[in-house]
């Protein structure tokens, strides 16, 4: 019985000094030679799965993200190339070609009807986007930098400008870099700055669509039988007058459509128009729908672009059965065709 207790003693002794040398001098392990561990386990049905297991750490098994060169977004100077429209081109194609939204293309070269580009037609290409804004006077005073991309980002014209001060401060510095402006933030702008070219901000959806002359659905379907301006009077004699919107000539309850979402501001009778609506639109837009029979809206409503809003009819001083379509854009008439899709 001593001598076993001898041995046990013994045996526990090894055991701690094994402990010990284990903790002081810890076996090195080469990470990257760490075989895969495998694990089993019991899976649905009594079978047993066998699970490998990675060992190695993520930062050197995963890869690592890169960050962007700071030579791809810092700002840059505005360079231009030349382009000449070839047939079958269009503003969308020549933007896509050179990697620009179309509202680039269409500022930087005062585009107000991209419909109308002609074959032989130079372009100018920027190097990145934006919009050439002209620099204007506020109370007959040149504004500074500081001023004048405040005035921007407050335009509903634009989008993509920044709202905070520090996103300002950003947008200032592209501006600089991009016109090569050697002037302070808060100098103002000198006399030979007739237009200034914004890095990164972009024609509103609203401006583009009116650009493009694809803004309002159309009114109601018929054949245009009088266009907007002059024109002689249809009663009779040989005085003209101004004839401020569109006939569409279609059959009596012939149903009548919003041409864009809005509120009506007028539905009623006029010895004019006869029975008439009138509705208000984002942007500044006004419609007024004139001689129909039956009225399907009233002051007030509001209405979805293509909502009904009444019926063809020849009430008022008119001719015969035809819709009257007239656009008012800051309480200016336009020629409605140039907006309809």
């Amino acid at each position: 019985m001593v001598r076993f207790n001898t041995f046990l003693r013994m045996g526990l002794l090894c055991v701690l000094i094994a402990c010990v040398v284990a903790m002081i001098f810890p076996k090195k392990v080469n990470a990257s030679k760490l075989e895969s561990q495998t694990e089993t386990v019991e899976a649905r049905g009594g079978l047993e799965l066998t699970i490998a297991i990675d060992t190695q750490s993520d930062m050197e098994t995963g890869t690592t993200a890169e960050i962007e060169p700071e030579e791809f977004s810092k700002p840059k100077m505005l360079l231009y190339t030349s382009y000449t429209v070839q047939s079958g081109d269009v503003i969308g194609t020549i933007a896509q070609r050179f990697a620009l939204e179309q509202g680039t293309l269409i500022s930087v070269n005062n585009i107000t009807n991209p419909k109308t580009l002609q074959i032989g037609q130079v372009l100018k290409i920027p190097n990145q986007d934006g919009v050439l804004v002209k620099v204007e006077r506020i109370e007959k005073k040149l504004p500074t930098l500081n001023e004048f991309i405040k005035r921007i980002s407050q335009n509903r014209k634009y989008q993509g400008t920044p709202s905070s001060e520090s996103g300002l401060q950003a947008l200032a510095v592209s501006i600089q870099s991009a016109n090569e402006l050697f002037m302070d933030i808060h100098e103002k702008f000198g006399t030979e700055t007739k237009s200034v070219f914004i890095p990164g901000v972009q024609i509103s959806n609203l401006e583009l669509q009116e650009i493009n002359g694809d803004i309002f659905l159309w009114p109601v379907r018929g054949r245009i039988t009088d266009t907007y301006g002059y024109r002689y009077d249809p009663f009779g004699g040989n005085s003209r007058e101004f004839h401020n919107g569109m006939d569409i000539s279609a059959r009596t309850g012939t149903p009548v459509y919003a041409t864009m979402a809005g509120r009506v501001t007028f539905a009623g009778w006029s010895d004019s128009y006869g029975y008439y609506v009138v509705i208000s639109h984002s942007g500044g837009y006004r419609t007024l729908y004139a001689h129909m029979s039956v009225l399907r809206a009233k002051t007030g409503d509001y209405v979805e672009a293509g909502g009904r809003i009444g019926d063809v009819g020849s009430t008022g001083r008119s001719t015969g059965s035809h819709l009257h379509f007239t656009v008012y854009k800051n309480g200016v008439t336009v020629n409605p065709r140039s907006l309809l899709r």
